[in-house]
């Protein structure tokens, strides 16, 4: 397999299971899915074994924070840290997904990102290669997010147009580059909003 087609096999490998898993939410909780959330996050905080959770937020997860624990809405609405985290599937170098983890450890071995503990690299170049190996992960999951909406599959699985933010918990403010990346203005109206008044 050559470089390139690692690279293609893990991103189309990631987009095959982000469709599968948003045409997965419960359709239930479909009319009241406001966000698709894209957590990227790692195994052990170790940027070789990163992965990405698929999840959403919910209008009654808004009212229940605005009652209980916020009362501004659109820090409710938009800030990561008081939406529906836990229990949402995972994609990448993770247990739970063997094939993903396969194809990105060939990506990251073919790239020459790729090291083991007993390697012999100084602290600078296993920092190097920590942020190349992000750097490469964030941007199958910019992809994946553009590609889901670009294809129309998350307004099919919604049935309407919804934001996705792309975030990290490491990495505070980032979700604002990260998430204009991935959707094209009109779609984040909201979420920039409450982004420019912070």
């Amino acid at each position: 397999m050559s470089d390139e087609a690692g690279a293609v096999a893990l991103r189309e490998h990631v987009l095959k299971e982000a469709v599968r898993i948003v045409d997965g939410f419960p359709e239930e909780l479909k009319p009241e899915i406001y966000v698709v959330s894209f957590r990227i996050w790692r195994v052990g905080q170790d940027p070789r074994r990163p992965y990405l959770a698929v999840g959403y937020n919910t209008e009654s997860e808004v009212r229940r924070v605005l009652e209980q624990e916020c009362s501004y809405e659109g820090t409710a609405r938009w800030e990561y840290a008081y939406w529906l985290l836990e229990g949402f599937e995972t994609v990448g170098h993770v247990p739970e997904d063997p094939v993903g983890s396969a194809l990105h450890l060939a990506e990251a071995k073919a790239e020459g990102l790729w090291y083991e503990d007993d390697d012999t690299l100084c602290e600078d170049e296993r920092d190097a290669r920590d942020d190349e190996l992000v750097a490469h992960f964030d941007a199958v999951c910019i992809d994946t997010a553009r590609r889901l909406r670009a294809d129309g599959h998350l307004e099919r699985a919604l049935g309407r147009p919804v934001p996705i933010v792309v975030f990290d918990m490491d990495r505070p403010g980032w979700e604002t580059e990260a998430t204009e990346a991935a959707n094209p203005p009109e779609a984040i109206t909201g979420f920039a909003e409450h982004q420019a008044g912070l």
